[in-house]
């Protein structure tokens, strides 16, 4: 049975969490959804694993209406649903955003070099939760033959609008500040949306198909880990972290 836990923030840690920093260690990756090949999971360090559950009435898709841009119209042969409010077949949540809110352990920091990457393809946006950390290059690329308009919306960082004409090179920006989430637009296609998770450390996921997760290489220590869904709210959890060990770490999400 998939653990349940309230809303409200979890219980205090017993002992003062110290700033995260950025670390260096290989990406955390979720199931169905991979941001970097990750390293082994090495002996001196755990791992949180779990899985994103939903429970009550899934919520009614709408069908997306393209038909404002013939190009747009032209790329999809079957209706396209959007994705907010979306539950998968297994009654788990697909682009669930998990991160480690704060942690008592050292961690070291650096950005990856390599881009998080941001597709503009069928006239949607691809991955729709994207995570990237601070300070790594944030790419969007436009893989249609039609001109899209990105508008980034952040609240800490610095706002961002641009035009890509189709064939036009990629738009590279990068994040100053932690913040989960930022919303991302098209003001050529309004139906096109997207979230931003900006972090200060790597290990973070967002789910798939099956709304599993995994969080590795962590060292021993305290954690809050936090859970972003688009729909269905906020959860936190505080979590003691052993070296070799995997902490199993399921959330159920409600529609009221």
């Amino acid at each position: 049975m998939p653990n349940s836990i309230r809303r409200s923030a979890s219980p205090p840690v017993r002992r003062a969490l110290a700033p995260l920093g950025v670390f260096a260690l290989a990406l955390a990756v979720s199931a169905g959804a991979a941001f970097a090949a990750p390293r082994p999971q090495s002996a001196d360090t755990g791992q949180i694993a779990g899985t994103i559950y939903f429970q009550g009435k899934k919520p009614v898709l709408h069908v997306i209406n393209m038909g404002k841009d013939s190009v747009c119209a032209s790329l999809h042969s079957a209706p396209v649903y959007s994705q907010d409010g979306q539950v998968n077949a297994n009654g788990t949540l697909p682009n669930a955003f998990i991160f480690v809110k704060q942690s008592s352990a050292t961690l070291p920091s650096a950005p990856p070099r390599a881009p998080s990457t941001l597709t503009q393809k069928g006239c949607e946006y691809a991955p729709h939760v994207v995570g990237v950390m601070v300070g790594q290059p944030f790419e969007v690329i436009n893989l249609d033959p039609t001109t899209h308009n990105i508008h980034v919306m952040p609240k800490r960082n610095r706002e961002w609008n641009v035009s890509q004409q189709p064939g036009s090179p990629s738009v590279v920006r990068r994040f100053t500040a932690p913040e989960v989430m930022i919303p991302a637009r098209c003001n050529v296609h309004p139906w096109m949306k997207a979230y931003i998770g900006v972090v200060s450390n790597p290990f973070y996921a967002v789910t798939g198909a099956k709304g599993g997760y995994t969080l590795k290489n962590l060292p021993s220590g305290d954690y809050t880990i936090e859970v972003w869904t688009a729909d269905f709210g906020v959860q936190e959890r505080h979590v003691v972290m052993t070296a070799g060990k995997t902490s199993t770490q399921n959330f159920t999400f409600e529609n009221h």
